[in-house]
């Protein structure tokens, strides 16, 4: 139990009615799961309203209410606080109730359009190999030391991030690194957290479904890195031209990376195989397993964010060199007897398909084929789906469009916006093909001894989401199911 004041501390109040000097058990925000003595914060959110649940809320037990409008009567045995936002300040109850964990620990948030999942998770690989205990906030994942939780959302809401903090203070965790997406900045759900430093990866077309233009998207993720402490460090990406927008207004240390600008830490490719990328980082060269450019810049984020954590030169060069890929990022197999190699990515944005289909036509030579499967999401930005078609088209052999995670919508009309992106030259190269297993064959019967499959979109994701059903699906174990029958 806690005091209700304690946990209202920095809450920016309005009003209150009723008595702030009161025990409460938890904090929700979901009124289905509402006990004796707990808080109901009435969120507004895009799909419902909080607040036409108080009354099943107190009905539940609820002694407090937070809400943004008073009830027009409100029961003198339970307590109404109210704010201007809840989202806010269900933030702040949270890390209120939970002891401030993120204070208890070094805290790195990362954000951006691509690369999030992957510098995160390295950056856990990294400095577990170096022998320390950390936490990982994922899309795919989140880790407490060595134990796994599944993952629900890219940044979770603010009572379960500061839960999962609070179980890494008790696991003794030193390090935890967390995607930060710009749904969660905007929404507030990492307000009140404490962070030590912020990297900015890239910025390109996505959630315009939900941010309604490229500079809202832009400027929500800037808050985040307005935010910082002084404390802290903001590390961004100077290549990408919004890298120095990220900085403008930072009270955090100021430090960049790149591959073609000057920058505080520098990289260039030496050599890209599917065997691995040989970089020269700040002129030392090392060896490592993952490939392609947008993974040389991930690297190189991972290797800045050692050296400003405090790894040791060297060490953090050698820890760099035993990186293992990401869970659905450029996981590739070959297959027997074809060498047919086939490639599963989560890339579901134009940048990052075309940063995988340039990676793989520098790696190749040229002589096999290149046959891309792709998909694009339903319910979410259309304005995406044309031109995923296109660079799929233009950059591949032969391209096959099929569905991805169609949602509510018809896959078929999904595919014909997609479609609608193809250039006339292009038409003669591509596939539609709605169901994904088959699509998937029909890839997997048109490639040859040495040609490239690549399957994009999905990546880690095991489920295919129709009409509200999540339906197992797994791209990698289906594409090595596939090859090997057909080698039989």
């Amino acid at each position: 139990m806690k005091n209700l004041k304690d946990i209202l501390y920095k809450v920016a109040i309005e009003t209150v009615k009723g008595s702030t000097d009161v025990e409460v058990s938890t904090i929700q925000f979901d009124s289905r799961k509402v006990k004796q003595n707990d808080v109901f914060v009435a969120l507004v959110g895009t799909l419902s309203d909080g607040h036409d649940y108080i009354e099943k809320a107190i009905a539940l037990g609820a002694n407090t209410i937070v809400c943004q409008v008073l009830p027009t009567q409100t029961k003198d045995e339970v307590t109404h606080v109210q704010v201007a936002d809840t989202n806010l300040a269900l933030a702040i109850l949270a890390a209120n109730f939970h002891n401030h964990p993120s204070r208890k620990l070094q805290l790195i948030g990362v954000t951006g359009t691509n690369g999030k999942t992957t510098i995160a998770t390295l950056l856990y690989q990294q400095f577990k190999n170096a022998g320390y205990k950390v936490g990982l906030l994922s899309t795919v994942t989140v880790m407490i030391d060595e134990v796994e939780y599944k993952a629900t959302h890219t940044t979770p809401d603010s009572l379960t991030i500061n839960k999962y903090l609070s179980m890494m203070n008790d696991a003794g965790v030193e390090y935890c690194f967390m995607e930060v997406s710009s749904h969660g900045i905007h929404q507030k759900r990492i307000d009140g957290l404490h962070f030590k430093g912020g990297i900015f990866t890239n910025l390109s077309h996505d959630h315009l479904d939900y941010h309604n233009t490229f500079a809202e998207y832009r400027d929500v993720k800037k808050v985040f890195f307005d935010q910082l402490p002084k404390d802290a460090f903001a590390l961004v990406n100077i290549d990408d031209k919004n890298g120095s927008i990220m900085l403008q207004n930072t009270k955090a240390k100021k430090v960049t990376y790149a591959l073609k600008s000057y920058a505080d830490y520098r990289a260039q490719i030496l050599e890209n195989q599917f065997s691995g990328l040989l970089l020269k980082i700040n002129n030392e060269e090392v060896w490592t397993k993952l490939i392609g450019a947008f993974n040389a810049y991930n690297l190189l984020a991972i290797f800045a964010t050692g050296e400003l954590l405090g790894l040791e030169h060297i060490e953090n060069l050698r820890l760099i060199s035993m990186l293992e890929s990401v869970s659905g990022r450029f996981q590739y197999l070959v297959s027997k007897n074809e060498k047919i190699t086939a490639i599963v990515d989560y890339a579901h944005t134009p940048d990052a398909l075309k940063n995988v289909l340039q990676t793989i036509n520098d790696i190749r030579t040229g002589n096999e084929q290149l046959i891309t499967v792709v998909g694009c999401g339903g319910d979410r930005d259309k304005t995406k789906r044309p031109k995923m078609a296109h660079i799929a088209s233009e950059l591949s052999s032969h391209a096959v469009f099929t569905s991805d995670n169609p949602r509510t919508e018809n896959p078929e009309i999904i595919i014909e916006e997609m479609e609608a992106g193809v250039a006339p030259q292009n038409f003669k190269k591509t596939t539609s093909i709605t169901n994904r297993f088959n699509a998937i064959k029909t890839a997997c019967q048109m490639a040859e001894g040495n040609d490239i499959i690549l399957i994009a979109g999905k990546g880690h994701e095991d489920y295919q989401e129709i009409n509200g059903v999540k339906n197992h699906f797994d791209d990698l174990v289906t594409v090595t199911e596939i090859l090997n029958k057909l080698e039989k």
